[in-house]
């Protein structure tokens, strides 16, 4: 069955009928410190569901930037590097050198991979970590939209949203994609040198009224001690909106189904 798959912070298991992706590999565990470049770092409170020698067979590896919260030491070391990684052109050219397949994406490029009668597509989004100067030092990240058609005409639209702001650009991206299935939203309002730099309830609430995704899937939230907005903020924020939002918070190890 079509499903996300919630591991911790932003990893996700995503099936779409024969393939298997991987979204943002992080695989430290509680106590363990993340590195965000520039001297900075976070401890993360967590475990994840499983440890990478427990992951599926995979076709391929989506990451939305390169911190260590979303690329870690572990997965550098463990992940099978013959696995396509889809990336940001900067982080590609960094982990080739570590000897990963790697498919560098600009903002709306593509990558393809074909099965049969089946096809994925994985589409870079736009995506802002931060605005002004700090938007200058942080990692440049893309979202990225997997679209999975079938030979019987299902078509299933999946947004990964990235370590993004909320903003205009994504009215760019429900204008070229107005129907989407899921919304894997990247939340926690991370602080970073007293800018926020992901999505807090107020603009996560602001993300799904702009991209109208028929599910959200949030994540991204209590991992580690850089985040400053919990979940339940954001669910607040939406159970208080006037339109009815359907989200889905599974716990770590827990499944999403798709099945519409």
């Amino acid at each position: 069955m079509d499903s996300i798959m919630f591991v911790g912070n932003a990893t996700t298991i995503i099936r779409l009928g024969s393939f298997t992706l991987l979204t943002d590999p992080n695989f430290l565990r509680r106590g363990q410190r993340a590195y965000l470049g520039k001297g900075l770092w976070t401890r993360r409170l967590t475990d994840p569901a499983m440890g990478i020698n427990e992951l599926p067979a995979l076709d391929a590896v989506v990451l939305s930037h390169l911190h260590g919260d979303h690329f870690d030491r572990v997965a550098r070391r463990g992940l099978d590097r013959a696995v396509p990684v889809v990336t940001t052109e900067p982080a590609a050219s960094r982990l080739s050198r570590y000897g990963f397949a790697t498919h560098p994406l600009s903002t709306w490029q593509s990558y393809q991979q074909t099965r049969g009668e089946e096809t994925l597509t994985v589409e870079s989004l736009p995506g802002i970590h931060a605005r002004g100067l700090l938007g200058a030092l942080l990692p440049p990240v893309m979202g990225s939209m997997l679209t999975y058609r079938s030979g019987n005409g299902l078509e299933r639209k999946i947004y990964i949203s990235g370590d993004t702001l909320t903003g205009d650009h994504l009215d760019a991206i429900h204008e070229r994609h107005p129907h989407i299935d899921a919304a894997v939203t990247h939340l926690g309002g991370t602080r970073v040198l007293f800018h926020t730099v992901t999505m807090d309830a107020a603009q996560g609430l602001d993300f799904v009224r702009r991209v109208r995704p028929r599910v959200v899937v949030p994540v991204h939230y209590d991992d580690y001690r850089i985040f400053r907005s919990p979940l339940g903020d954001f669910l607040a924020a939406l159970d208080g909106d006037a339109t009815r939002w359907h989200v889905s918070t599974p716990i770590r190890g827990e499944s999403v189904p798709l099945t519409h």
